[in-house]
């Protein structure tokens, strides 16, 4: 069997089984309305969250970056790809933050890789040492990633139990007299198939406790969560109190492309000279760092955005829920909407796109089996009416499908 072949049963082995992933090309800008196959249809499946994807101060911005700096840097930073924006942006990030200093990269997924690879891999003078890293069972694949790329014969992985403080706390200390080097307890600030939060005032209290590292990822939470949008940290009230953060400029900050890692400023000088996904990689262009500094003085200037967002949130949750489905509670934009049955979840994505309404489930192995949901992810960009036109649509196919 050549490659091909092996690699065309493979594809065949994976529709079977029903864990075919679709695409559905969008004719139009991300926003809340968007336009498939020549219909308007509300949108309920981006993480546009913010609604800055097609803002026309953003793109206003973008515009701007490329008449002034160019479409592309052409370099990495290193050697001449660092223009004034990249510094403005990372300084903008890591007061938002709350942090002393902030690399970035091309996404968080390259970020995440390049924190743990440079951190755990390089002896810093240390000949024979073994390091340590704690992981939410939950955590997002590009931690997972990032922690398969430490060597094993140094780093330790350990697996605690989704959100369980007890849990973690239990491996911790029994891990205080082994002399790690290091101890990194990871998580995501937001779990993305689920929608909840880490406990971060727990979290903050039980790793600085043991003397260990608290790393975070707050990809969905920046923009979204808190008062202000400073993220999970700022839910929870230990602002500053992070040790690392990492983020994305893909999701509610723009949308477009882009990650960071925030922390104390000797970290971020280190990441600078071993994170290969930095050092290797061409800058972000122009266009993207431009667009993504307006979107942080939109936040800064304009607080009702964040608070349409929330409004709309709870009002989401609240009649999907008297419609008679069954959500998994929070407060979080991502809403699951629970159905159980992968093949369920496939038929009513695309019954709902019929009924104008954009959402994708989620099935085996993205969540466990049994588990199969759509994932609605509300929006600042949508208004009350386009809302109520997406319940419309989930009360019309949830009738016609037995649903509720």
């Amino acid at each position: 069997m050549n490659y091909i072949e092996l690699v065309a049963s493979e594809l065949s082995r994976i529709r079977e089984a029903n864990t075919f992933k679709h695409e559905t090309p969008l004719e139009s800008a991300q926003a809340g309305i968007v336009k498939v196959k020549g219909k308007n249809v509300v949108m309920m499946a981006s993480n546009n969250y913010l609604g800055m994807s097609n803002h026309p101060v953003v793109r206003n911005a973008a515009i701007e970056g490329i008449k002034k700096f160019g479409y592309g840097v052409a370099s990495v930073r290193f050697i001449c790809g660092t223009q004034t924006i990249h510094l403005d942006l990372e300084k903008k990030i890591s007061k938002f933050v709350g942090a002393e200093d902030t690399i970035l990269f091309s996404s968080c997924f390259a970020a995440n890789e390049g924190f743990f690879a440079s951190l755990v891999n390089e002896k810093m003078g240390i000949d024979d040492y073994r390091d340590a890293i704690y992981t939410d069972k939950l955590n997002h694949a590009s931690i997972i990633d990032g922690m398969r790329l430490c060597k094993p014969e140094t780093t330790d992985k350990k697996i605690y139990n989704h959100a369980d403080v007890a849990h973690l706390a239990k491996l911790l200390k029994e891990d205080d007299n082994k002399n790690y080097r290091l101890r990194i307890v990871a998580t995501d600030g937001v779990f993305s198939m689920e929608g909840d939060l880490a406990p971060l005032d727990r979290l903050v209290e039980v790793t600085h406790r043991h003397n260990a590292i608290l790393f975070v990822d707050d990809s969905h939470a920046i923009g979204v969560c808190g008062e202000t949008g400073r993220g999970t940290p700022e839910q929870f009230g230990v602002l500053g109190k992070i040790d690392v953060i990492s983020g994305t400029l893909g999701k509610a900050i723009g949308g477009a492309a882009g990650g960071y890692v925030s922390g104390k400023k000797e970290l971020i000088a280190y990441l600078r000279q071993k994170s290969r996904p930095y050092t290797f990689s061409n800058s972000l262009p122009p266009a993207i760092v431009c667009a993504c500094v307006a979107s942080f003085d939109l936040l800064a200037k304009d607080k009702s955005i964040v608070r349409r967002l929330h409004e709309n949130t709870a009002y989401f949750r609240k009649e999907i829920k008297s419609l008679g489905f069954r959500i998994l509670e929070g407060e979080h934009p991502i809403v699951p909407i629970m159905l159980g049955e992968a093949s369920l979840a496939q038929d009513m994505s695309v019954a709902l796109l019929k009924a104008g309404v954009y959402i994708k489930g989620l099935w085996f192995p993205v969540v466990p089996k049994g588990e199969a949901r759509l994932r609605a992810q509300v929006s600042a960009a949508l208004s009350k009416k386009e809302i109520d036109r997406a319940l419309d649509a989930f009360e019309s196919v949830g009738k016609k499908m037995k649903v509720i």
